[in-house]
């Protein structure tokens, strides 16, 4: 299993990362760092990471998944509704790789305000 940490604003929650090679790739380029950008209920920001659409991309997310949006090479944390939902569930603007989910109230992310520090880091095993 694998675990990471992600800070963003005051909130902190961890994340556990699905198989895959966007996930793996992900995993190999942590530690991130990069500023939150808002896009109704969903944080997204640039990480140094190349991935192509998988064929499990899609644009409907649940509250509290984390993926990767291949067009932008952008982390997406999804924590509700967006500009193009079609109701209270998350929808990404386009196809965006599952990377993963995360653990506890993900809407605690609506606290951060655009241009908030965020990292993302691998969570100490026990």
């Amino acid at each position: 299993m694998r675990r990471m940490l992600i800070h963003a604003g005051a909130v902190a929650l961890a994340a556990e990362l699905n198989d895959g090679p966007t996930a793996d790739a992900l995993w190999a380029a942590l530690p991130i760092e990069g500023r939150a950008n808002r896009w109704g209920d969903e944080i997204y920001f640039d990480i140094p990471v190349t991935a192509r659409e998988e064929p499990s991309a899609r644009t409907e997310m649940a509250v509290g998944e984390v993926a990767y949006w291949p067009p932008g090479s952008a982390f997406c944390i999804f924590f509700g509704p967006t500009p193009v939902s079609h109701g209270s569930e998350p929808r990404a603007y386009s196809p965006v790789n599952p990377v993963g989910r995360v653990d506890g109230d993900a809407t605690r992310f609506r606290g951060v305000s655009q241009g908030a520090p965020v990292s993302l880091t691998r969570a100490e095993t026990e």
